[in-house]
């Protein structure tokens, strides 16, 4: 289930570094959730310069590159999973196509179990001894 996007302005990127952002993030995913790389996907969607605002104008005004993004995890994921996939999805925007730091947003979305379906089947069936172990862990038993 681990799903990336990130939210680039058209133009401002190269080929070669969107490769690479989609590579670094799904192995950041895999490593961080200890999950297997075949759940991970990873996109970019491109947004026109001219539709996109930083600092109260467009980009394609004053050429800022401000990228957003989001992410998706199972409700029941340690917070310190979160806060390493924050940090390591904004290295990445910083590292690659040399965003500045401080002009990177990004967020996380969980997702109960029961609201995510792998193959049409929910995860709270396909994957419920995983999210057993999870809500242990976090219990602390």
């Amino acid at each position: 289930m681990p799903i990336v996007n990130f939210h680039l302005v058209e133009g401002m990127t190269s080929p070669e570094q969107d490769a690479r952002l989609l590579i670094g993030a799904s192995r950041l995913y895999a490593e961080v959730l200890k999950a297997p790389m075949e759940r991970v996907r990873a996109f970019i969607t491109l947004h026109a310069a001219g539709r996109f605002a930083v600092v109260g104008e467009l980009a394609a005004d004053n050429g800022l590159h401000a990228p957003y993004f989001d992410f998706i995890v199972l409700d029941g994921r340690p917070v310190d999973e979160i806060h390493r996939l924050l940090a390591g999805f904004t290295d990445l925007l910083v590292d690659i196509p040399g965003v500045r730091r401080d002009l990177v947003r990004g967020s996380c979305r969980r997702v109960a179990p029961e609201d995510w379906a792998i193959g049409g089947v929910p995860a709270s069936v396909l994957r419920s001894d995983e999210v057993a172990a999870r809500a242990r862990l976090a219990a602390g038993t």
